[in-house]
């Protein structure tokens, strides 16, 4: 109840806005990253100022894939500086993130920055993580509506989640258990539409 009520909320928001954007004020985008990880995504950008943007993305998978689990929602705010004028070239980026997780019967074994993925294989994750990051990015006018956009980021993600085994009626092993991660927190190649 409450997600649909912060839906909502940020929404009206955007709709708000709408009536006093002018042209290059405002982008819709999907990151094909995303995409490509099986994350439906959506993201909209407004011009704050003539260098500077408010980026907001945010990504939901509420099903599974084949036998695995990959549901999960995020929100990702981001203040964007741009060196040349916004919507075009190098820009800057400041991020946060949060959002809700539910990982386990991955068969891989991978580690990534004190980060064990080969704890998938055998139990399911469920939890919450929110965080912070610095990005850099840079945006190719291809038309006078169209953008396509490259955008990298770094920074810390802190996790509590609560640990199942992967069994159908698995009970829980761990509750509430914390984990920091500091890395990569974006990786965007964005399709964007300026009005």
């Amino acid at each position: 109840m409450r997600r649909n009520r912060i839906l909502w909320i940020t929404l009206l928001a955007i709709l708000g806005l709408a009536p006093s954007l002018r042209a290059q004020d405002f982008a819709l985008k999907t990151n094909l990253v995303s995409d490509a990880a099986l994350s439906p995504n959506l993201g909209f950008e407004v011009g704050l100022a003539p260098k500077w943007t408010l980026d907001v993305s945010g990504q939901l998978n509420a099903w599974p894939v084949k036998d695995r689990r990959w549901k999960h929602w995020l929100v990702q705010p981001e203040a964007r500086y741009w060196f040349c004028r916004r919507f075009a070239g190098h820009f800057l980026g400041l991020h946060a993130l949060g959002g809700q997780f539910n990982f386990g019967n991955w068969k891989h074994g991978t580690k990534f920055l004190g980060t064990d993925f080969a704890k998938l294989k055998d139990m399911r994750y469920q939890g919450w993580g929110a965080g912070a990051g610095v990005a850099y990015g840079y945006a190719w006018p291809v038309h006078p509506h169209w953008n396509i956009e490259a955008e990298i980021g770094i920074g810390w993600i802190y996790t509590s989640y609560d640990s199942y085994p992967c069994a159908e009626c698995g009970s829980k092993v761990a509750d509430n258990r914390p984990h920091n991660y500091f890395g990569p927190t974006k990786l965007a190649l964005n399709i964007v539409y300026v009005f």
